[in-house]
């Protein structure tokens, strides 16, 4: 089972950066994560942080892939171009 760590590292004018650590108790990897801020609010209509977003996106990445095979640094709406589904997914609450 993956643990998911998100931590904001700076806030910008139109994007949140965040440090994401995702481990599995034998091994821990460092992604660097930009969100839009126009993107948060499309996504989840602020009933989400920017911090949750980023969370059930790795779970959405982590249902599809490895760790190993998530890009290090990615704006997060890249996760689109690979998986169509998930702008329609991110937003479900049981993720």
């Amino acid at each position: 089972m993956n643990m998911i760590t998100v931590q904001m590292r700076e806030e910008f004018d139109k994007k949140f950066v965040f440090d994401v650590v995702v481990s599995d108790g034998n091994e821990a990897l460092t992604y660097v994560v930009d969100v839009q801020k126009d993107d948060h609010e499309r996504l989840t209509h602020g009933e989400i942080t920017a911090e949750e977003l980023v969370k059930r996106s790795f779970a959405f990445l982590l249902e599809r892939e490895s760790k190993e095979a998530i890009l290090r640094q990615f704006d997060l709406m890249v996760i689109a171009d690979y998986f169509p589904e998930y702008e329609d997914e991110i937003g479900k609450k049981d993720l």
